[in-house]
């Protein structure tokens, strides 16, 4: 059921964060062919404000999972609530701010970028400040879809999240058209067309944060200082990171001027908005990575991690090599949609793309295996690894090889940096495990005691009836083997086909989908823990019970044997996953 989840999730998060990235290209291919090359440069210019912009947004996103991860692997209602009241206050004052500091700080910030001074002869200048103007003017409401995704993913809401980034792009693609055609806004309109963008993604989603049947409620009491403190720590390795990469595009920058000029600066700039779209698979998958290893931790599910990663590796290598190898075969055509068909630009564009594109491949997986370990609570080797890949050994080796080869070594030196990143997290996996692995076992990076050892544990997929009834015998024979009295172990066996065939009957039947359940069983010392995990319709056999309140002693006798049995039940519904935990 794990790689079946990942693979799920993952594909709407890709679509969510490509077509996220999407308005940024639109915006660059706007920029380029119809408002022209200064623009495009103010544009590269303005790209590290937009970073820093950006990570906070990320940030905001990954410390809501990884909160939100530990209150529902704790089956925490009240905490999951606390901390989405908590992420809305957050966006909406991170949004204001903003707003502030552009307009109060504008022309400081335009020449700090590397824009130059105002004057009358500076046009770079006055257009970079111009789509900074503009384009945070959408701030709060940026802030407020990216936190939205996390939780419609965490609701199993993931095709109401694909309308509302369908949405935010035919609004960004509207509004830059007719920013440019029927306003003439320059800069301005398409800096605040993205932003409006924003707005209509938040729209859209908001109708179900509004029903009854919402699984989060905003209310203004439920704001917590801890839990705000608590979402920015759990982020705040996002934001270092983003901080790295700002550094480097400033960097990068400063090299391309003395390499190539504007021209450099330009292509760069292209191949940024280029790379980011096709990184919305490394977004899509890391951010599923985060929220999934960030649950099974606080569950203490060795079993699950270990599927985790061994889903997660090969899925997104699959697809970030396809999508290279597509960009590769449409590098000419890709230049000219954003730089036009000039002879010189493609000279330096083309072949500066395809060693580019190259590099995705490293840097899209030290990016999901940065997720997961700060979902299992490694924050020092995500820190590293964003150390790494941004200045630690991406700086030198660009300095190193555009020394050797020009401006075709600063695109060899960002491949070589990305490898030697993946080659260093490679290197901490085989120092902890003691020799040269690539299991899945290795690459979970688990230490020996965590969770419950392997030997006390059974994992089991159900998938009709009569693997219902085996299952149900081979887990009370699992009981006996490990000491469990008779009693108990017959117990055991009676919850697991009771519940699972129950499952079976009324909610595989549903609707038309696979549908099929998981259930682990862990032995401990003074308790004995039941997880069923299925993927029908929502349904809570805690409180089903007080709603269908009966006189007839028959009625739902299989329901109430079980929870009369068991010395506590738990009840989640998350990712689209009935989660239900029975401790004995």
């Amino acid at each position: 059921m794990i790689q079946k989840l990942f693979r799920q999730m993952s594909t709407a998060q890709i679509i969510s964060a490509m077509t996220t990235t999407l308005c940024l290209l639109i915006d660059s291919i706007v920029i380029g062919r119809l408002v022209g090359v200064d623009a495009m440069s103010a544009y590269g210019i303005a790209s590290p404000l937009l970073i820093i912009f950006a990570a906070l947004g990320t940030m905001m996103v990954n410390g809501v999972q990884v909160q939100l991860g530990k209150a529902i692997g704790r089956g925490d209602t009240n905490g999951a609530n606390a901390c989405y009241s908590t992420s809305i206050l957050q966006s909406l004052g991170l949004g204001a701010v903003w707003i502030l500091l552009v307009y109060a700080a504008g022309n400081p910030l335009c020449t700090l970028l590397g824009a130059g001074t105002p004057s009358a002869d500076n046009v770079v200048f006055q257009l970079t400040g111009d789509y900074l103007r503009g384009f945070v003017l959408g701030a709060p409401f940026f802030f407020l879809s990216q936190i939205m995704s996390a939780y419609l993913q965490a609701a199993g809401k993931r095709k109401l999240l694909l309308i509302s980034v369908i949405a935010m792009t035919v609004t960004d693609v509207v509004f830059d058209l007719l920013s440019v055609f029927v306003f003439h806004s320059g800069m301005f309109g398409i800096g605040l067309a993205s932003g409006m963008s924003y707005l209509a993604a938040f729209a859209v989603g908001l109708g179900y944060f509004l029903k009854k049947n919402c699984l989060f409620r905003f209310r203004f009491h439920s704001f917590q200082p801890q839990s705000a403190v608590g979402i920015l720590r759990a982020g705040s390795p996002v934001l270092l990171n983003q901080v790295f990469f700002t550094v480097r595009t400033l960097v990068f920058n400063l090299l391309l001027l003395d390499l190539g000029g504007n021209l450099a600066v330009a292509a760069f700039a292209v191949f940024t908005t280029l790379c980011n779209l096709m990184y919305s698979i490394g977004v899509g998958t890391g951010s599923v990575a985060l929220m999934l290893s960030s649950i099974f931790y606080n569950e203490e599910d060795r079993t699950s991690l270990r599927s985790l990663v061994r889903a997660m590796v090969p899925h997104t290598t699959m697809l970030i090599a396809a999508a290279v190898l597509v960009g590769e075969l449409a590098a000419p055509w890709l230049i000219r949609l954003f730089l036009g068909a000039d002879p010189e630009m493609l000279a330096i564009a083309v072949p500066g793309l395809r060693l580019v594109l190259i590099w995705l491949i490293p840097n899209v997986l030290c990016g999901l295996f940065k997720n997961y370990f700060q979902g299992i609570r490694r924050t020092w080797i995500t820190n590293l690894v964003a150390f790494l890949q941004a200045i630690g050994l991406m700086l030198p080796s660009v300095w190193l090889f555009s020394r050797l080869f020009g401006l075709t070594g600063f695109w060899i030196g960002s491949v070589v940096g990305q490898f030697l990143t993946l080659l260093v997290i490679a290197i901490l996996v085989w120092v902890k495990c003691g020799r040269m692995s690539f299991s899945a076992e290795a690459f979970s990076y688990l230490s020996p005691d965590f969770g419950a050892q392997p030997e006390n544990c059974r994992d089991l997929t159900i998938l009709d009836v009569e693997t219902a009834v085996l299952a149900s015998q081979t887990l009370c024979d699992f009981c006996r083997e490990k000491g469990v009295d008779a009693k108990t172990a017959m117990l055991i066996g009676l919850c697991v086909e009771e519940m699972t065939v129950n499952i079976i009957e009324h909610g595989f039947t549903k609707d038309k989908l696979s549908h099929n359940v998981d259930v682990r069983l862990v032995i401990g010392e003074d308790k004995r823990i039941i997880r069923i995990r299925d993927n029908c319709v929502n349904f809570d056999p805690t409180n089903y019970l007080e709603l269908h309140q009966s006189s007839d002693p028959a009625a739902h006798i299989g329901l109430r044997m079980v929870m009369a049995m068991v010395k506590e039940a738990i009840y989640v519904n998350t990712l689209g996953l009935n989660n239900l935990t029975l401790i004995l």
